[in-house]
């Protein structure tokens, strides 16, 4: 069956300009025109709309997708790593639901402010943490970094996201330890964790130099959401860390 371009749109709420636009780059081009010039789709053109849709879902910029899905072969083994990448969001997604859960119970129950290790970590249940960093290099141009942070976290599974958080945790715990303290940002200790937080991003994601990682530290307190997340761990953490990635000027 064929579908003119406004019953497409009127189907998949797709707009019909975006329609047109995945037409002028290739994206998704119409199999078919009528006698007088107008857009007809089939449904091959249909399912792979469907996957273009997908790929956004899961991030990956207009210029990369279609690469993408050539690439991928059959179109059941494409809809095979969309479930996959699907499932793994919803453990994601599920696990941050029972983190906040559990501190709206802590909320209900008054237990204070201050938080536990245990709640540290369960705080950080399901966060997948590289989509910050991949932001920073797609605002800052380092297409290199960009790259190599995708290259490197596609091959992680469970047990490395586990041992990253785990290792995150630990740097995230020493640092409120000594601002709880009253530490300045400069403290010795302070700064021999920030030194430990610019190699985890080095060794998990991209080479992040000094410089790298100041520009990533203004982002946590010039960007609410990085604010607004660190801010969990303990009230006043995004500006502390930014402070002292600040004053670091890297280890030998």
């Amino acid at each position: 069956m064929a579908f003119t371009v406004g019953e497409l749109a009127r189907l998949t709420g797709v707009t019909v300009r975006a329609l047109h636009h995945y037409d002028e780059i290739g994206l998704v081009p119409p199999s078919q025109r009528t006698a007088a010039g107008y857009r007809l789709y089939s449904d091959a053109d249909v399912l792979r709309l469907h996957q273009v849709l997908l790929f956004r879902e899961l991030g990956l910029p207009l210029e990369e997708i279609a690469a993408a899905i050539d690439e991928a072969g059959s179109q059941e083994e494409l809809l095979r790593r969309h479930r996959e990448v699907l499932v793994t969001r919803r453990v994601r997604l599920d696990a941050m639901l029972a983190a906040l859960d559990a501190r709206l119970a802590a909320f209900r129950n008054e237990k204070g402010t201050q938080m536990r290790p245990e709640e540290v970590k369960s705080l950080f249940e399901g966060f997948d943490h590289s989509q910050y960093e991949e932001e920073a290099q797609q605002r800052w141009g380092h297409t290199d970094a960009y790259k190599e942070s995708a290259r490197r976290t596609k091959q992680y599974g469970k047990a490395d996201w586990d041992r990253y958080k785990q290792e995150a945790q630990a740097v995230a715990e020493r640092i409120v330890e000594r601002m709880r303290a009253g530490a300045p940002p400069t403290d010795e200790a302070v700064q021999a964790a920030v030194e430990e937080h610019r190699l985890l991003i080095d060794r998990w994601f991209y080479p992040c130099s000094v410089e790298m990682h100041q520009q990533l530290g203004a982002l946590y307190v010039n960007d609410p959401r990085f604010t607004a997340n660190l801010d969990k761990i303990a009230p006043g953490y995004a500006r502390f860390l930014s402070e002292a990635i600040s004053a670091s000027r890297g280890r030998p």
